[in-house]
Formats: C-alpha cells, structure tokens, sequence
C-alpha cells in the first residue's frame, strides 16, 4: 500500500491580497487558497511568497517576502511548508537567513525562487555560490524557476550534494533538453507545475527516461488550476507507487519529512 497524500510542492502564498498571484481574483484571502487546495484534496503544500512583477532591490523586501510565507506558515502550521528567496547581492543575509529559519526547525526547501527576486538572471553568478554551499550542507533543496539550462547545469555540476527541483516543463523542445539534463545528474529533478502536463504521454515519457523518482507535484497555484495537474498525472497511467513518488515520495524524501 501506498501514501497517497496529496503534497502540492509549487505554490505561492500570500498574506497581503495585492500579492496573490490569481489572475482573476478568485483568490483574495488565504483562508481562499488554502480551502481551494484541501477541495482538490492537496494535504501540505510548499512554496513561496512573491510580490508580482516587482524586482526586489534591498534585504528588507527579500526578508519581508519570506516574512509574509513564514506568517502564512504560522496561520496553518499543519499545510504550509514555507519555501523562502534568496538574492545575489546578498548572498551574506541570505546566508543568515537560512541558517536562522533551520537552527529554528522551521525550513525544509528554499524557493520557488524567481529572477525577478534573486536580483539576477543568472542562477550560477559566483557570489550566489556560498548560498549553495551552505544549502549542500544543511541538505536543503532549491527549487527555482529556470531561465536557461546552462546556469543550471553549473550549479548541479558544481554542488553535487545540493538537490536542484527545476519548476515547469515547458514545451517540448524545452522539457527534452531538462530530460537529457537530467540523465546527467542525479542530483536535478522537475516539478510538474506550468506548461506541460497537458500534452498527453509528456509524463509517461519523462518516467520511461529517468523514472519516476524525478518528477514532483506542483501547481503554481493560485495562477493555475491544480486540480488540472492532479487529473494530468493520474491520466498518465502510471502505477501506483510511480504516482505516490510524484504526489508526495519525492518531495518529503528532499523536504527531509
């Protein structure tokens, strides 16, 4: 018998509406968000707090982001595992920051992060690289939206004791070049939120390749619709505990729960 509870390892919560990520305001209080997930039968959920379009320029807005995910946390202890940023040009504080959030028992995953957060578009910009030393030690894994694959492959060729969850698929060309990426380090995975799931036997091939064992659950929600991701992977017809891997095995092996 298998774990079938549902973890939904890409969202984006939010405290303050003007930072819910809903493009049609469905979405406007957190008691909205977390009730629209428990219906489509998410159990926890992870992710981060952004605030939409803006390029953040000082440590205060990076720490105010991960402020407002930690108090979503506090709000609903049991279903929100809070995912926090860090940010190139200070590598120092998010350091700090890290360290803080885990001596105190509360991080398990850092991210999503985004380019318009991390204060740079590329990922594998050297003063970013003491972060993911100190991630490789405490076994934190980093889920971050990709830009490029050429940073990414630095950063899992480089650290390979950090574990690297690339968000979203893509379209074909895009998700066969994460594959083949993935064939050469252990250490990459991919969750399954974005574009992709939709094109029909995506999955199955991505499984067939790699295994199970790399993909994970997400959603992006509140911009998209997780039931959508939910119903895309059972139509996949994988097998029970290839579909237990991907709805929760797999991120509570990173996550360490």
């Amino acid at each position: 018998m298998y774990d079938f509870t549902l973890v939904d390892a890409h969202v984006h919560p939010f405290i303050n509406p003007d930072n819910s990520i809903c493009q049609y305001a469905l979405t406007r209080k957190p008691e909205d968000m977390v009730a629209k997930l428990k219906e489509v039968g998410v159990t926890l959920c992870c992710g981060s707090a952004i605030v939409p379009g803006s390029w953040l320029a000082t440590w205060e807005e990076v720490a105010q982001c991960n402020e407002e995910c930690f108090e979503f946390a506090d709000r609903y202890p049991d279903f929100l595992i809070p995912g926090i940023h860090i940010h190139a040009m200070f590598a120092k504080e998010s350091c700090e920051e890290i360290q803080k959030y885990f001596d105190a028992g509360k991080l398990h995953w850092i991210g999503e992060i985004v380019p318009y957060h991390t204060g740079t578009q590329n990922y594998a910009v050297k003063t970013l690289f003491q972060v993911y030393e100190l991630l490789s030690a405490l076994e934190l894994p980093l889920n971050l939206h990709p830009t490029g694959l050429k940073d990414i492959e630095v950063i899992v060729k480089n650290f390979p004791k950090l574990n690297v969850v690339m968000a979203h698929p893509a379209e074909r060309d895009s998700y066969l070049a994460k594959i083949e990426l993935m064939k050469k380090y252990s250490n990459l995975y991919l969750d399954l939120s974005g574009t992709g799931i939709f094109r029909w036997g995506m999955l199955t091939h991505g499984v067939n390749e790699i295994g199970a064992e790399r993909f994970i659950y997400g959603s992006d929600f509140p911009v998209c619709n997780p039931a959508m991701y939910y119903a895309g992977v059972k139509a996949e017809g994988l097998c029970e505990k290839d579909e237990e891997l991907i709805f929760s095995g797999n991120f509570r092996r990173l996550a360490h729960l």
